[in-house]
């Protein structure tokens, strides 16, 4: 098959990339004409560029490679912006991004197939605080950060669209190689510091970049057409697992475990004294219950989660240890 996988580039894109490659299939890699090809240097890849900001610009490109190489039978949308400095850019990239490369597939008749789209869990808020029952994907979002109202309001443009056939998958948080938000977690471990928020117990869930790799190419010919499929290792965890696991794979002795009150972390995060902390992370980074049913993937999908969280923090080692 013919695939585009945009935000190729990136961490999640790139995997989708090799598994493409691995798949046999003809794959091409959307990216901006700055982004790197750090992980992209198998000579099968087929690159283009795509200006997912601007009508005119995107039209013409697609337009282009519809004239010269035809339709794609199968579109993977990895693309998007998780750390912005103003939140307006999540709408502008995450929202309006989607929605621009869906319309101008269908408007350009470059799409044959499924178009599938990396949400992400973030979307539906803090439901189960309280009771730590699964998140399901049935259960109506109520987003609490930019980030995930961007997301959302990508898959309510998308259910607008008749005309077409895709699903949306909804990834609790993705770790792997070339993930960098772990791989600070990774470094502060090896330097015999973790930090943690929050005295109230902590559910947390994480899915290995192949899973996420393995449903996403599983939802090119399976699941409901217009459906979220919320995806995890299956597992939860409790706040000091990931923690724990990295210091028994990278073998640093004596960690010093830091818990400080959500108090605290609302005041550093509202001041913004760094770029990575702010309201947003704030509100992830509180939430105590990240359980979710993965029974509808598994279902629908065929999705059989491959990587739990030890062997996928083993998988790491030689990466977070470079």
């Amino acid at each position: 098959m013919k695939i585009l996988i945009t935000g190729a580039s990136g961490f999640i894109g790139s995997h989708m990339v090799e598994e493409g490659l691995r798949q046999g299939h003809e794959v091409w890699a959307a990216m901006r004409a700055t982004s790197s090809k750090r992980w992209l240097t198998d000579p099968r890849i087929h690159f283009i560029e795509l200006n997912l900001g601007s009508d005119e610009a995107l039209r013409q490109q697609i337009s282009s490679h519809v004239r010269e190489h035809g339709a794609w039978d199968h579109v993977i949308h990895a693309a998007g912006a998780t750390k912005v400095k103003n939140p307006d850019d999540f709408f502008r990239i995450n929202r309006d991004g989607t929605l621009r490369l869906a319309r101008t597939l269908l408007a350009e008749k470059a799409l044959s197939g499924r178009f599938v789209f990396v949400s992400s869990l973030s979307i539906m808020g803090a439901l189960h605080e309280d009771d730590y029952a699964p998140i399901r994907d049935d259960e109506e979002a109520k987003p609490n950060t930019a980030y995930g109202k961007s997301k959302l309001e990508a898959e309510h443009g998308l259910a607008a669209m008749t005309d077409l056939d895709y699903v949306v998958l909804r990834p609790t948080g993705v770790y792997g190689p070339r993930e960098m938000d772990y791989k600070i977690m990774a470094d502060s471990i090896r330097k015999h510091i973790d930090f943690a928020a929050g005295y109230k117990k902590q559910v947390i869930t994480f899915i290995y970049v192949a899973d996420v790799v393995q449903a996403a190419f599983k939802a090119l010919t399976r699941g409901e057409r217009g459906h979220a499929y919320i995806l995890s290792d299956g597992c939860d965890y409790s706040s000091r697992s990931f923690s724990d696991l990295i210091q028994q794979t990278l073998g640093t002795r004596c960690v010093l475990h830091i818990k400080a009150p959500l108090w605290l972390l609302r005041l550093v995060c509202h001041l913004g004294v760094s770029p990575t902390l702010n309201m947003d992370k704030y509100n992830i980074l509180s939430q105590r219950s990240w359980r979710c049913d993965i029974t509808p993937a598994q279902r629908d999908l065929g999705f059989q989660p491959e990587w739990p969280l030890k062997r996928g923090v083993e998988a790491c080692k030689e990466w977070y240890s470079e």
